[in-house]
């Protein structure tokens, strides 16, 4: 029988090591080209990585949770038995004449790995519970998820029962054993307990995210400033958007006009859109936005950007925002998503935080914080007419690099945010 092994390839430009997060696939499972055989996560992101050969997989050379070099083989896999390959055949000839295409219809291409179709299913063997368990060498079948969350309240996943019939436990599965409550008592000063301790391995996205916020913050001079404005206006505008059917598929937050009125402030001032090229001793003036929204994943931080952001409608980009942070949300923002940003902005305001002094993303030059709305007493009017009202209050805050953009453009810059934002009606004047 002749059997390949299938290495650990480079997805993205420059990686040297990933970690396996989940395998998609057993031992004895039969699989085709570009059937999905694993998760693994790189620097960037969570990755599927789909199979260069067909046939039958034989062992799972790499546990889940193991970090591995590129060029590493981490499954075998050979060719089908021929029984195997009688029976597909049968069946292809079966579904062939239930389900005949049109006769226009073309024949499909093979496809390059890691592109086309992921439609067809794995077909797999009767197995046993405990075959995957051993091959995986994991000891147990459970979710990446349900991984995360054993660790986190300290059980042991082999004590949890799991509900389904194949055997992978779930979170679900995790509410029948509770809390480890004894993980969290208070030590007495000077103690020590190891076994009320845990500890991660600082790797993949975090492990970079952490490296690059540490060469941000020491290499760049951040100067941060910040403005609190009544943002009422704002908010009766997203109120008004949400009932408008060109945004029916559109879900309408105050970060979308504050996105907005980022591109259009920055017509005035572009130099918040330009990147210190330290090598070539040159300012690098963008003619384009790319806009990064910073989103918190289960995997740390991730900066996906809108490439073209300044060329869209408001529809347009809030569609894009929308995809974009549901994909991070995931863990599998693709590495070609995070790269060539220009400008972030981070959205703090759903944590319930009011502002504070974000570090710039690695290759910009500036950053906006968006805090929370909150309604709180504003003075309204003037003179006579002068009185407190309750108002939607928010607090943004920029910080940027202060080698080439200076106290007087950074503050042009916030305070045209600040217009467009407090009376979005203002935005008709850039």
């Amino acid at each position: 029988m002749v059997t390949s092994e299938f290495k650990l390839p480079d997805v993205g430009e420059g990686l040297t090591e990933a970690e396996i997060v989940e395998w998609h696939v057993v031992v004895g499972d039969v699989i085709k080209v570009n059937d999905p055989v694993c998760d693994i996560e790189t620097a960037k992101s969570v990755v599927e990585l789909p199979s260069p050969y067909a046939g039958v997989v034989q062992e799972l050379l790499v546990e889940v949770g193991t970090e591995v070099q590129v060029g590493t083989p981490i499954i075998r896999i050979g060719d089908a038995p021929a029984e195997t390959s009688a029976a597909s055949a049968e069946t292809s000839v079966a579904s062939a004449e239930t389900a005949a295409p049109e006769p226009d219809e073309a024949e499909k291409p093979l496809t390059l790995v890691g592109y086309g179709s992921k439609e067809d299913a794995v077909v797999r063997r009767n197995r046993t519970v405990s075959a995957p368990a051993a091959a995986a060498g994991t000891g147990v079948l459970a979710k990446p998820t349900a991984r995360k969350a054993a660790r986190d309240r300290g059980i042991d996943l082999s004590s949890v029962t799991p509900a389904r019939a194949d055997g992978v436990i779930t979170t679900a599965d995790l509410d029948s054993v509770g809390f480890d409550t004894g993980s969290f008592v208070p030590q007495e000063p000077g103690s020590t307990s190891g076994d009320r301790e845990r500890r991660e391995p600082i790797k993949g996205l975090r492990k970079q995210m952490g490296q690059a916020m540490v060469d941000s913050a020491f290499t760049l001079p951040h100067v941060t400033i910040w403005t609190t404005i009544d943002v009422t206006r704002t908010s009766e505008l997203v109120a008004g958007l949400k009932a408008n059917r060109d945004f029916a598929e559109v879900r309408v937050s105050p970060l979308l006009i504050v996105a907005k009125a980022t591109l259009l402030a920055m017509r005035r001032t572009p130099i918040v859109n330009s990147w210190w090229d330290e090598a070539a001793q040159e300012i690098v003036f963008k003619e384009y936005v790319n806009l990064g929204i910073a989103a918190a994943t289960p995997r740390g931080l991730q900066v996906p950007n809108v490439k073209g952001a300044d060329r869209m409608s408001l529809v347009e980009l809030g569609a894009a925002i929308n995809e974009l942070t549901a994909t991070a949300r995931t863990g599998k923002t693709p590495p070609a998503d995070q790269t060539g940003g220009t400008f972030t902005i981070t959205n703090i305001g759903p944590f319930g935080i009011d502002g504070g002094a974000p570090i710039i993303n690695p290759g910009e030059s500036a950053i906006l914080s968006v805090g929370a709305i909150k309604r709180q007493p504003w003075v309204v009017g003037t003179g006579d007419d002068e009185r407190i009202e309750p108002r939607d209050v928010c607090t943004l805050a920029l910080s940027f690099d202060h080698r080439h953009i200076d106290g007087e453009a950074g503050s042009r810059f916030l305070a045209d945010v600040a217009r467009i934002v407090g009376d979005p009606s203002t935005a008709l004047l850039f």
